[in-house]
This record gives structure tokens, C-alpha cells and sequence, in this order.
């Protein structure tokens, strides 16, 4: 009963990430971080940040570096299975970092954006609908990999070896 609701919970998520109908009301907030800048805190998708002056990082960072190419084969094999998750901060640097490596990864694989639900969160790390409770959300950027609504794995910032996207294959790779 429990799986069923957060299934059902997830697929709102993921419906929520569709760009919103005019006169909708939006899934995020604008506020300012402790520099002055525009910070975003809500269900978002790439599209806000490609678009946005105020978040030149992600295109600046997104054209440096090569995917790895053992997660592109890991996420093109098992891909179908799973879900993303990711929690980040439009203010982090390690976001900022690390949100255009994980896209160019999920570009060279195939993944669809659709199956990406990309939570912003302020800074304090508090996320909207309390998904930062819900899934225990200590540091950003964290990408949780999800097969039928159940988490199977993260990588929180650079992971433990330092090499995010090697460590998202790897996870990915294992799914039977």
C-alpha cells in the first residue's frame, strides 16, 4: 500500500516537471540567496536554467568535459528501468559543478528529460511538498536513481570517489 502511494506520488512529480499551462499556477519560487542572486526552490526542469541569464553556470560548466563513457553504456542498457531524482541548489557551487556533468551524461546516453524530476531547493536545503524529509536530503547535489518508485541508490555531491558519474553507472549497471 505504501509502494503504491509513493509510485503514485512520484508519477505526480514527474507530470508536475511538464512546463505548466498558461494561467497554471508554477511549481517553484524565485527568492534571492545570501549574494543577492536570483535562486530558484521548486519542481523545475532544464529548461529554466538554459534559459535564464541568472543561471549562465549551466550552460558556461555544461560545455566542458567528456560523459563517462561506462555510465553512457550502464544508463543505455538500464535506463527504461529507472527514474532520477536530483536535489540541487541554483546557489551551490557544487551544483553548479556538478548539474551540467550530469546532463551531459544524460544526453550522450539517451535519457529522457521526462523520467527527470529536479528539485531546487533554497539554502537551507528545505525542498517543496517536504521532499527533502521524505528522502533525507543532507548535501546538493544528490542524485537518487529510483526503479518502480524505490530508491535503489545515490550519489551525494561528488560521491565517494569523487567521480559522480562513474558512481551513477555503476548503480545503474546493476540493476537486474
Amino acid at each position: 500500500m505504501i509502494r503504491s502511494l509513493f509510485v503514485v506520488f512520484l508519477s505526480v512529480l514527474l507530470l508536475s516537471c511538464a512546463t505548466s499551462k498558461q494561467g497554471a499556477k508554477p511549481n517553484y519560487q524565485v527568492f534571492t540567496d545570501t549574494n543577492g542572486n536570483k535562486a530558484l526552490k521548486g519542481i523545475i526542469n532544464r529548461s529554466f536554467l538554459v534559459n535564464d541569464s541568472s543561471f549562465q553556470w549551466f550552460v558556461e560548466n555544461g560545455k566542458y568535459g567528456e560523459a563517462d563513457a561506462s555510465a553512457v553504456a550502464a544508463f543505455q542498457k538500464n535506463g527504461s528501468k529507472i527514474t532520477l531524482l536530483v536535489f540541487f541548489g541554483t546557489w551551490c557551487h557544487d551544483s553548479h559543478n556538478l548539474l551540467p556533468k550530469f546532463y551531459r551524461l544524460m544526453d550522450k546516453a539517451g535519457f529522457p528529460e521526462s523520467k527527470i524530476v529536479l528539485v531546487a531547493v533554497d539554502t537551507r536545503k528545505v525542498a517543496v511538498q517536504q521532499l527533502h524529509e521524505k528522502f533525507h536530503l543532507k548535501t546538493v547535489p544528490t542524485f537518487i536513481v529510483l526503479v518502480n518508485g524505490k530508491e535503489i541508490g545515490r550519489v551525494e555531491e561528488y560521491g565517494k570517489t569523487g567521480y559522480m558519474e562513474k558512481e551513477l553507472g555503476e548503480i545503474v549497471a546493476a540493476i537486474q
